[in-house]
C-alpha cells in the first residue's frame, strides 16, 4: 500500500460543527427527501450492527473487520447517493472538493498507520511458532531457545508504533472537518453535505476507536455530541457509548492491549514463561504440552484475525484513493481547478 489526555474531548473549533442543515433558501423535492432518507436509514442500520451483543465482541479482530466492511459500504453509498443528486462537479462548490480532498488524503495516512501495524503485530507470530516449536522437544536447551522467543515476543508486543502515535494529530484535524460547509440555494447541495456529515462521523469514530486501540491508550478515542434530528443520531450514540467505555475501562484496569485475540495469547505466554524458565526436571510434561497446543490455536485465531482485518483496512484504502481519483479524473477533463489544501494552492494530477 502506498499513498499518494483526557479519553472524553469534544471539539467546536468552529462553534457547533452538530447541527442539522436547515432547508431554508433552498426547496428539498419528495425525490431528494426520499434519497436522503433511503441513505441514512442505511446509514443508522450499519450502526446497529456493530453494536456488541455483549462486551466480549468488543474490539474483537472479527469485529474490527465487520466495522471496517462497514465503513467500505457507506462509503461507496455517498457515491452512488451523488451519482443519484446528478448534480454536475461544475455545480460543485470549490470549499466541497477542497474538503473532501485534504479528508480523503488524511484517511489514507491512517490507512497506512493501521496496515503498518497490524503487520508489525503479525510479526511477532513468527517469535511465537519459534518458541513452541522448541516447546514441542524435552531437551532443557530447547527450553532455553523458547524462553528467549518469548521473551523477544513479549517485547515486541509492548512495543509501540510511531505511527500510529501520530493518528492523534490526524483526528483532531478530521474532527475540525466535520464542521458543515454552508450551502446556499442548493436543494442537491444541502443533501449532499448532510449525508456527508454522517459520513464523516462514522469515519472518524471508527478511526478514533482502531487508533486506541493499536496505541494501548484511550487518550484517542472522540466523543462526539450528534443532534437528535438525525435519524441515525441514536444507534451512533448507543454505539458510542458501549465500544469507549469499555476501551475506557479496560485500560483503566491496567491492561495493554483491548485487543481480545492478542490478550488471550498474552494470557498463555505468560503460563508458559515460567514454567520452562525454572527447573526443566520439575516441569510436568503434560500439563506443559496441553498449554503448548492451546497457545498454538490461539496463536493461530490471532494470525488470520489479523491477516483479515489487514485485508479490510487494504480494502478501505483502496475505496478511498478510487473516490480522490475519480475526483481528479473529473476535475481534468472539465476544467482547471485549483484547489486549496492546508492553506497551499496545488495542481492534482492524475496520471492514466
Amino acid at each position: 500500500m502506498s499513498r499518494p489526555q483526557d479519553p472524553h474531548r469534544s471539539f467546536f473549533p468552529f462553534g457547533n460543527p452538530f447541527r442539522k442543515i436547515s432547508p431554508k433558501g433552498s426547496h428539498m423535492s419528495p425525490q431528494l427527501v426520499a434519497i436522503l432518507n433511503s441513505f441514512e436509514a442505511t446509514l443508522a442500520e450499519r450502526l446497529r450492527k456493530l453494536i456488541p451483543k455483549n462486551k466480549d465482541e468488543i474490539l474483537s479482530l472479527s469485529w474490527m473487520t465487520l466495522a471496517m466492511e462497514l465503513l467500505c459500504e457507506t462509503h461507496n453509498d455517498i457515491k452512488t447517493l451523488i451519482t443519484d443528486l446528478d448534480l454536475p462537479l461544475s455545480n460543485w462548490d470549490e470549499k466541497w472538493i477542497d474538503m473532501y480532498l485534504d479528508i480523503s488524503v488524511k484517511l489514507l495516512d491512517i490507512c497506512i498507520a493501521f496496515s503498518s501495524e497490524l503487520s508489525r503485530l503479525n510479526q511477532g507470530h513468527l517469535l511465537l511458532q519459534c518458541a513452541l516449536h522448541n516447546l514441542s522437544s524435552a531437551s532443557p536447551k530447547q527450553f532455553v531457545r523458547a524462553c528467549s522467543s518469548l521473551d523477544g515476543w513479549r517485547q515486541h508486543i509492548n512495543s509501540r508504533n510511531p505511527r500510529i502515535e501520530k493518528c492523534g494529530t490526524i483526528l483532531d484535524n478530521l474532527v475540525g472537518s466535520l464542521n458543515l460547509p454552508k450551502v446556499k440555494n442548493s436543494a442537491k447541495g444541502k443533501v449532499l453535505m448532510q449525508a456527508m456529515y454522517g459520513v464523516k462521523v462514522k469515519t472518524v469514530f471508527l478511526c478514533s476507536v482502531f487508533a486506541a486501540a493499536f496505541s494501548g491508550s484511550a487518550k484517542k478515542l472522540l466523543y462526539m455530541d450528534v443532534a437528535d434530528t438525525y435519524s441515525w443520531a441514536q444507534p451512533f450514540k448507543s454505539l458510542q457509548n458501549v465500544v469507549n467505555e469499555e476501551i475506557r475501562v479496560t485500560y483503566s484496569n491496567g491492561r495493554f492491549t483491548v485487543l481480545t485475540e492478542l490478550e488471550t495469547v498474552d494470557a498463555l505466554v505468560k503460563i508458559l514463561y515460567p514454567t520452562i524458565q525454572g527447573d526443566q526436571d520439575s516441569v510436568e510434561t503434560e500439563p506443559l504440552r496441553k498449554t503448548v497446543e492451546e497457545t498454538g490455536r490461539a496463536a493461530e485465531r490471532l494470525s488470520r484475525g489479523l491477516d483479515q482485518l489487514a485485508k479490510g483496512v487494504d480494502d478501505f484504502f483502496q475505496v478511498v484513493l478510487a473516490g480522490r481519483d475519480a475526483l481528479l479524473y473529473n476535475l481534468r477533463k472539465g476544467a482547471t481547478v485549483s484547489v486549496r489544501i492546508s492553506g497551499s494552492n496545488i495542481a492534482e494530477q492524475i496520471v492514466d
